[in-house]
C-alpha cells in the first residue's frame, strides 16, 4: 500500500499562496515573495531555458526529470532541491513516462540601505542576531553551486506549514507563513552546506540577569512577605550567590534594597492617598505600622505624617 502523498491538501488550492501579498524584513534584507506553489510537469513536458531576476527555489516532491544549469544536465528525483539565482540560465524537463512535482519559492530579495545613525538598524531587542544570520544565510545564496541538492533538512516540508496557516485563517498566519519563507531559506543553504556552523548568539551576562529577575520579582512582589532565600529559590541560585550579586549590582544588601522599594512606593502612597499609615503598612508590605513609622524615620529624618504634611523634622 502506498503512502499518501504529503502534501496533498496543497492539491486543493495549491496556487493559494502566490495569492497573498507576503513582503516583509528579515535582518538588513527585504523579501518579497513572488511565488509559492505547488505543481506539476506532465510527462515529457518541458521548460525551456529561462532565467529570473530573482531567486528562485525549486523543491521535488515527487516523480523525476531532469534540470540543465550552466549546460550541464543533473537527473531530478524526489527529495532533492536546486536553487537558480538571479540570471542562471536553466531548463526543466519531466520524464518522459513520469510526471514530475515541484514546489517553488520564487523570492525577491534586496538588501536594505543602512539606516541613519539617529535610528541604528540594531538594538537591544534581539535585532542583531537576526541580522547575523539573515546574512549567513542569504549572503551565500548567490555561491551555491549549480547543482542540485539533497533536502536533508526537510525545507520543503514549510511549504504544507505555510498553506495550513492560509487555509484555517489561523491567528498568526502571517507570522507563521513569513517564518515558515525564512525556514525554507535556511534549510536550503543549509543542505549545501550541512556542515556550516550557526552564528554566535549573544550570551548574557548572568551577574546582571540573574539581578534584573530579582529587582523584577521584587518589583512584582515587594507587597508580599519576601525573603532573600524565597527570591533566591524563583531564581534558581543559592541565597549567598544572590545576596552577593545585590552587593556588586546595587551596592546594598537584599533587605535593605527591598526596604527601598517599600519605602518608595510608602512615600507614594503618603503623598497621593489619604489611607491610614496601618493601610499603608499592609498594602506595602511591612509587618506593622509601629514598623513602617522607626524605618521611614531612620530613612527619611522624618515621621510618615509629617512628611505627608510636607513638614521636617530635626534628627533626634
Amino acid at each position: 500500500m502506498s503512502q499518501p502523498f504529503y502534501f496533498e491538501p496543497m492539491l486543493e488550492n495549491p496556487m493559494a499562496l502566490d495569492r497573498l501579498d507576503i513582503s516583509f524584513r528579515w535582518g538588513a534584507y527585504g523579501l518579497r515573495v513572488l511565488r509559492c506553489h505547488l505543481t506539476s510537469f506532465p510527462a515529457g513536458a518541458v521548460i525551456d531555458y529561462h532565467q529570473h531576476s530573482e531567486y528562485e527555489i525549486h523543491y521535488i516532491p515527487y516523480g523525476k526529470g531532469r534540470v540543465i544549469l550552466d549546460g550541464i544536465t543533473h537527473p531530478l528525483h524526489e527529495g532533492l532541491l536546486y536553487v537558480t539565482a538571479p540570471g542562471v540560465i536553466h531548463r526543466q524537463e519531466a520524464d518522459e513516462q513520469e510526471a514530475m512535482g515541484e514546489l517553488c519559492l520564487h523570492v525577491d530579495i534586496v538588501k536594505l540601505a543602512q539606516e541613519s545613525s539617529t535610528t541604528p538598524m540594531t538594538c537591544s531587542w534581539g535585532e542583531q542576531a537576526e541580522i547575523a544570520e539573515a546574512e549567513a544565510c542569504l549572503g551565500q545564496l548567490d555561491g551555491l553551486p549549480h547543482i542540485p541538492a539533497v533536502d536533508r533538512h526537510d525545507a520543503m516540508k514549510c511549504f504544507l506549514v505555510a498553506y495550513e496557516a492560509w487555509r484555517n485563517n489561523q491567528l498568526g498566519q502571517y507570522t507563521t507563513i513569513k517564518q515558515s519563507i525564512v525556514q525554507m531559506l535556511l534549510r536550503t543553504v543549509s543542505a549545501y552546506r550541512p556542515d556550516q556552523q550557526g552564528v554566535h548568539l549573544p550570551a548574557r551576562d548572568m551577574k546582571s540577569y540573574r539581578y534584573q529577575l530579582a529587582i523584577q520579582f521584587i518589583a512584582d512582589n515587594f507587597r508580599r512577605p519576601l525573603t532573600l532565600e524565597g527570591v533566591a529559590e524563583r531564581i534558581q541560585i543559592s541565597s549567598r550567590q544572590l545576596q552577593r550579586i545585590f552587593k556588586e549590582q546595587a551596592n546594598v544588601s537584599f533587605s535593605d534594597y527591598l526596604e527601598q522599594v517599600r519605602l518608595k512606593f510608602v512615600c507614594s502612597e503618603l503623598k497621593q492617598t489619604t489611607l491610614t499609615l496601618e493601610k499603608i503598612a499592609e498594602r506595602s508590605g511591612f509587618t506593622s505600622s509601629n514598623y513602617l513609622h522607626y524605618v521611614f524615620k531612620k530613612a527619611h529624618g522624618t515621621t510618615p505624617n509629617a512628611y505627608r504634611e510636607g513638614r521636617v523634622l530635626q534628627h533626634q
